[in-house]
């Protein structure tokens, strides 16, 4: 894939209105969820949901994108067609997972390096063959007394710039995600803080890697105070430390930022997404990239039950036309009712 292309897939993922659906959840994270609903995780239930997720009514109207799993990367529908194929032949870009995990970064208690650039180069050549047109690496940063350290910060951010490099040099968009935690009783300034640290670090390693600024998606996490935080922020005060933050640190080449929900609810998330929006024009487009935040309602209306797949569709689509009209600025919480 040419430069040109790059830029083009990474412009699509962020069309306006539309945003990427987070499917890539890894075989322990999905045991949770579905210990949740009371369903036993297998390769067949998990694909099962997965084809209910992609086989919604109007799936491809708000979403651009779907990242997905090594498993489900190479599972099909029940008439046999690829999901990779039956996701691009309603317009919407296949996309993989190809980190393998955060593992203890020696030396610095408490932290974590994300792993998977060894063998990448060539599981990468893999994924095209399976109709793979972009990819995920997720940094874990946490946020604690003392913490996070310059050498945990400078080690994510250079993997995730190895990673983001390898993937252009496959014709594969990056999407890179350094993730900012919200657990803890920080505030909002003390998350605003690191993540500007965060963010100056990833991107200084970006551009000392190669990496076409054009041709890449960034999915950071909001500006928002930890869970434990007493002062828990409104929206607009959310929405304009997250661009005041994302103004002195992201550079205007990059064509997106597709949010996490992190750990905000499906409401939350989308309430957020929608005040920056509403605050006007920005260099860059504003969407999302949502996991649980789009998911955990449906999953919740199926319940492992086949008699309830219409109804857990119902709930994913009013989801993702609440978060579409969030990424235009347009949300309004009646909407949640009309859904």
């Amino acid at each position: 894939m040419s430069s040109h292309d790059l830029a083009a897939t990474a412009l699509a993922l962020v069309a306006d209105g539309k945003g990427i659906l987070a499917a890539d959840e890894s075989t322990g994270t999905i045991k949770k969820r579905f210990d949740g609903i009371g369903l036993a995780s297998t390769a067949e239930t998990r694909r099962a949901y997965r084809q209910l997720l992609f086989t919604a009514p109007d799936f491809a109207r708000h979403i651009s994108g779907v990242i997905l799993y090594d498993e489900t990367l190479r599972q099909a529908d029940d008439g046999g067609k690829p999901f990779p194929r039956l996701l691009a032949d309603m317009d919407v870009l296949p996309g993989i997972k190809v980190d393998t995990g955060a593992k203890p970064l020696a030396g610095h208690a408490g932290e974590t390096v994300t792993e998977g650039l060894d063998g990448l180069r060539e599981r990468l050549a893999e994924y095209v063959a399976l109709g793979a047109r972009f990819a995920k690496w997720r940094a874990v940063i946490d946020i604690a007394a003392g913490l996070p350290s310059e050498g945990a910060i400078v080690a994510n951010a250079h993997a995730l710039a190895r990673y983001a490099a390898l993937c252009q040099e496959a014709g594969v968009v990056p999407i890179v995600e350094p993730e900012v935690l919200m657990d803890g009783d920080h505030g909002l300034e003390r998350c605003e803080e690191v993540t500007a640290r965060v963010l100056r670090a990833v991107f200084h390693s970006l551009n000392r890697q190669g990496v076409m600024l054009e041709g890449m998606l960034l999915k950071p996490n909001m500006v928002i105070p930890g869970k434990g935080c007493p002062d828990q922020a409104s929206p607009e005060r959310i929405a304009a430390a997250t661009l005041r933050c994302f103004r002195q640190t992201v550079p205007a080449a990059v064509p997106g930022i597709v949010f996490l929900s992190g750990g905000q609810s499906a409401e939350e998330a989308t309430v957020n997404l929608n005040a920056m929006n509403a605050m006007g024009p920005q260099p860059w487009k504003l969407s999302f990239s949502y996991g649980r935040a789009l998911q955990q309602p449906a999953l919740a209306a199926w319940g492992g039950q086949a008699a309830n797949v219409a109804r857990a569709q119902d709930v994913l689509r009013a989801r993702a036309a609440g978060n579409g009209a969030a990424a235009l600025g347009s949300y309004s919480v009646a909407m949640e009712a009309a859904g």
